[in-house]
Parts: C-alpha cells; sequence; structure tokens
C-alpha cells in the first residue's frame, strides 16, 4: 500500500507543481485528496488554511423551498439524473463527497489509502455512523454495496462502469476476491487492472449507499444513514424531506426542519413567476437571459466552471428505415463539419461558458490534451454527405423542450440547413424525453461534470456501457482508454489522452460544442446553496442564516 508518508510526499510534490505554475489549484486538490489526504492537510501544503464552512452560520430549524424538476425515483445505481440524488440525499448517503474546490472529502468512509499501481484499495469506514432503523454501519454494508455496484446483469447500472476494475468479464458480477471484508471497519480492495478513477466513483450520483435490505424502491424502503425521512413525494409536482428526530445522525448540520423540491417545468418564465410571486426561496440552475432577470430581484448568484456540457449526438447502431445511417464514419463527419461550435455557444448558450472540441475532456481536467479546434466547411459537409449516398436523407434531430438544449438543437439545424443537409427537428416533453435518451438515432443531450476527464471517457464512449448513448464500440479506443486509467500521474496520462480525443474527433463521434458556466440564485437568508459544478444540492448544508 502507500502508507500516509508516501503519500505526503506525492502531495508534497503536486504542491509544489502549483508554486512552479505548471499545475492549477483544483487540479491539485483532487490529485492530493484522491490518494487519501484531508482537505485540511492539502491547504496547509499550499500555505493556506481550509476554507470554513458558510453553512456554519446557519439557524436551526425552518423550510426551505427548492425549484427543482422531481423525477421518477428508482434504484439509485441506475440514477441519470442528479435531481433523483439530490432529494434522496436526505437519507441516502456517500462513501465520498466531490467538494466545489475539486477535493474529495471522506463521508461514510474515514479514511482511504491507495498502493503506488493503484491496483489495492485499503477503506476504513466511519465509526459512530448508525441506519436510521438501529442497525450500525459496518464494513459489510460497504462490501454490499460495491458488490451490487459491479453486477452488469442489472438495466442502466451504470455504477458498474465506475467498478469494471472488480468485475469479472465473464460473470459481469464482482471477481471472487476482489472485495474483501478485513475486519468491521475496514475493506480491502483488489482490482484486476489498474484504475485512479475508484475514489471519485464513490462520488457520483448513482452512488448513494443504500441498507442491505433495499428493495429497489426508494421510497417504500428508506432506510439510510441520513438525518432525514421523505415525507411527499409526486413526479412533476412535488418531493419533501422532513428532519428525522428520531435518528441520532453522525454528521454536522442538518439544519432545516423540511425541504421541499418544487417542480415548474422546463420553462425559465413559469421559474421566474415562482421566483416574483415568492413561491421559491432558490433555483436548481439559473439559464441564459434569466440569469440577469435573477439578478435584478437581489438574490445572490453564485457561478460554477465546470465540464458540464451539451451533446448532439449520432446513434452509430439506431436503425432508421432499415438502414444504419450513422454507421458510417462520413456521415459524423460531415454533421460535424457544418456546424460552428462557437455559434452554437452563442445562441445555444447565451456565449456562458467556453468553446469544446468535440471529445468530451475539458480544460479544467487534471489530464486534458488541447487539440485543433474542429474545421468548419459546410460546403466539405455536403460533399461528404452526397460520398456517402446520404445527401437526400432526412436527419432528424430530437431535443428536450426547454431553453438552452432546445436552442442548441435549433441552431444546429439551421447550420445543417445552411449546407444542405436535410433536418427534420422533433421536441419532446421532459418527461417523455428522457424515458429513451439512449435510444435515438440522433439527438441532443447533456452531461454533468465528473471529476476526471477519463471517468467520462470510460461512461460514454467505452463499448457497450449503460450511458455510450453512441453506440460507439472501437478496441483501440477501449484498449488506450485501459492504459489511460491505469497511469496516475496527470502529467503522464495527458499522453495517451490526446490519443483517444483524437480517435473521438476522427471518429465523428459527437458533436460537443461548448462547456458550461452554470449559475444558481437564492435568498440573501440562504446558505449553503451555493452552485456546485456536478449540480449536487447538499441538503444537510443548506440552511436560513443566524
Amino acid at each position: 500500500m502507500i502508507f500516509p508518508k508516501t503519500i505526503h510526499l506525492a502531495a508534497q510534490n503536486y504542491a509544489a507543481e502549483v508554486a512552479s505554475g505548471t499545475l492549477s489549484r483544483r487540479e491539485f486538490m483532487t490529485r492530493a485528496t484522491s490518494l487519501g489526504v484531508t482537505t485540511a492537510v492539502a491547504y496547509g501544503l499550499l500555505g493556506l488554511t481550509q476554507p470554513a464552512n458558510a453553512a456554519g452560520h446557519a439557524q436551526t430549524g425552518g423550510t426551505l423551498r427548492i425549484e427543482s424538476t422531481v423525477k421518477a425515483l428508482k434504484d439509485p445505481r441506475t440514477y441519470d439524473w442528479p435531481q433523483m440524488s439530490n432529494f434522496t440525499r436526505g437519507y441516502f448517503e456517500y462513501l465520498v463527497e466531490y467538494q466545489i474546490d475539486g477535493s474529495f472529502s471522506p463521508m461514510l468512509l474515514d479514511s482511504w489509502e491507495v498502493n503506488g499501481d493503484a491496483t489495492e484499495y485499503l477503506l476504513t469506514i466511519r465509526q459512530g455512523v448508525t441506519w436510521n432503523n438501529g442497525d450500525v454501519f459496518t464494513a459489510d454494508d460497504v462490501a454490499f454495496n460495491i458488490t451490487r455496484w459491479c453486477d452488469t446483469s442489472v438495466e442502466g447500472n451504470s455504477m458498474a462502469s465506475r467498478m469494471a476494475s472488480l468485475v469479472d468479464n465473464d460473470t459481469g458480477v464482482a471477481r471472487i476476491g476482489a472485495i474483501t471484508v478485513v475486519n468491521a471497519t475496514t475493506v480491502r480492495l483488489t482490482l484486476g487492472q489498474p484504475d485512479i478513477t475508484l475514489i471519485a466513483g464513490f462520488s457520483d450520483y448513482p452512488a448513494a449507499i443504500v441498507h442491505q435490505s433495499f428493495n429497489g424502491d426508494p421510497l417504500d424502503n428508506p432506510i439510510g444513514t441520513g438525518p432525514y425521512l421523505p415525507a411527499e413525494f409526486e413526479v412533476g409536482i412535488i418531493a419533501a424531506l422532513v428532519k428525522n428526530e428520531d435518528h441520532d445522525w453522525w454528521g454536522e448540520g442538518a439544519y432545516l426542519d423540511r425541504i421541499e423540491y418544487l417542480d415548474y417545468g422546463t420553462e425559465q418564465a413559469s421559474i421566474i413567476a415562482a421566483v416574483l410571486s415568492d413561491e421559491v426561496d432558490m433555483v436548481y440552475e439559473s439559464i441564459g437571459e434569466f440569469i440577469e432577470y435573477l439578478d435584478g430581484v437581489g438574490w445572490l448568484k453564485s457561478e460554477a466552471v465546470t465540464a458540464n456540457t451539451v451533446v448532439i449526438r449520432p446513434n452509430q447502431i439506431a436503425e432508421v428505415d432499415g438502414i444504419m445511417p450513422y454507421a458510417d464514419v462520413r456521415v459524423r463527419r460531415a454533421l460535424a463539419m457544418a456546424v460552428n461550435n462557437n455559434v452554437l455557444l452563442e445562441l445555444g448558450f447565451s456565449s456562458n461558458g467556453t468553446v469544446a472540441e468535440n471529445h468530451q475532456v475539458a480544460p479544467i481536467h487534471p489530464e486534458y490534451a488541447e487539440l485543433p479546434a474542429p474545421v468548419f466547411d459546410p460546403a466539405g459537409a455536403a460533399a461528404l454527405m452526397e460520398e456517402a449516398g446520404m445527401g437526400s436523407f432526412e436527419h432528424e434531430l430530437i431535443s428536450i423542450d426547454d431553453t438552452w438544449r432546445r436552442n442548441t438543437s435549433d441552431a444546429a439545424a439551421a447550420m445543417w440547413r445552411d449546407a444542405g443537409i436535410n433536418v427534420k427537428r422533433t421536441i419532446i416533453p421532459g418527461a417523455t424525453f428522457w424515458n429513451d435518451w439512449t435510444k435515438y438515432p440522433l439527438s441532443t443531450t447533456d452531461w454533468a461534470q465528473r471529476p476526471l476527464g477519463v471517468q467520462v471517457l470510460a461512461l460514454a464512449f467505452r463499448s457497450g456501457e449503460p450511458w455510450n448513448e453512441s453506440g460507439f464500440a472501437n478496441a483501440e479506443f477501449d484498449s488506450l482508454l485501459a492504459e489511460a486509467l491505469a497511469i496516475a500521474d496527470a502529467d503522464q496520462r495527458r499522453e495517451v489522452m490526446a490519443k483517444l480525443q483524437l480517435i473521438l474527433q476522427d471518429e465523428g463521434v459527437i458533436i460537443q460544442p461548448y462547456w458550461r458556466s452554470i449559475y444558481r440564485h437564492h435568498k440573501d437568508t440562504v446558505v449553503g446553496a451555493q452552485m456546485h459544478p456536478t449540480f449536487e444540492i447538499n441538503v444537510t448544508k443548506l440552511g436560513y442564516s443566524a
């Protein structure tokens, strides 16, 4: 194992890179804390004091009303939207928490150690934690959850992608000996191949920890370690949590008596009306021109520069009228060549972000490799489409009925038409769109940030993964990805990432035009509501200022 002294030396080397200007502070925090260095020590290595938690100045009591989509719940390992987890965070907690500053903080874990080649992890469980039914939280609970995450037979279980280094490819479940309960407070993970993303994967929103009696329904079986319980739940209307006064919660916070998520649909005008009529105290996300409106009502605004993005993706395995139009790389390249990503950022997202390069690895990811901008060549795109024999084919671009995703799709369709490419626009209400989001032949979806670029590539583009909505399967890509997952040093990993990113560009796998800066407004009396880069709303930190 990497023992604390070795971990500390590695973190010191990273801190020296920050001092020399070759490593950003955010990248340092992600690297150091993923090895097991505490956040306080990491700040100390930079000569800084860990910032105080603003929620520490909150008063106890009250009800907080949050504007947010209320989506139907399901087994957390199959969650595909942060809004689902933001509700169940009240009672289903996580092993690790990804912080706004890029660090990983222990929650139900007390600490972790990683060996030098990232093939063995030693997890130490937080002591003094109980489930809300009185059971003691132990290493057996952690092993149970990691084992269930590894089950590839469960439809939509994206956690199996994150736990791939623990999965037996022949059986589709955790390898024998991969997960070992050492004692009541310790779990050892023995990986089949190196993987530097496990701690980051523990923090992702489908990684909620459930009781061993969990039956798959978060509302029917709400046994958790957190301080709240579900009180009301109606899809598209309201989801409410109430303080569980009978549970001796292990943490600090949980100031509010009641938290309500109220659904006003996807139209920003309806959300603004709710703000002006004092029906909500904070919004899930402020978007586009409505940011200025919310600035004008005197609410506080927080911003996060993120790796959140929108993706226009042709599904390579989808059939349309008996053919597979997007299996042809020329068709995919033509679609990408016909659009200007700068224009999509301006028209689709009011320029609130930065232009991207069609490969879904962001400049804020530690291992990002800068590539030339995608080529914008409408005439060349039309010629390529003709060469593929698809000059008269009518493409159907499907999007959700909201603001920025709809606007981005409209702008792309307009540029395709300008290039002589036939396209039909179809707009579907969110409640319907997300039922089949991985199956549409050509659609627009959005992706939330992950701490590491290699995580995104494993989730979105590795062959056969549940979230591989493009149907992309490439043996060279999979091999390079396995290599990248084994490289702990981000600077060394960047050399492999450049090859992976270039494959995605050359294959025309996606049009990924921009990275989103995201905003959230809330009343100035609300604390703990800052916008998180992955849209997390950590309910135990919310409250009203004292």
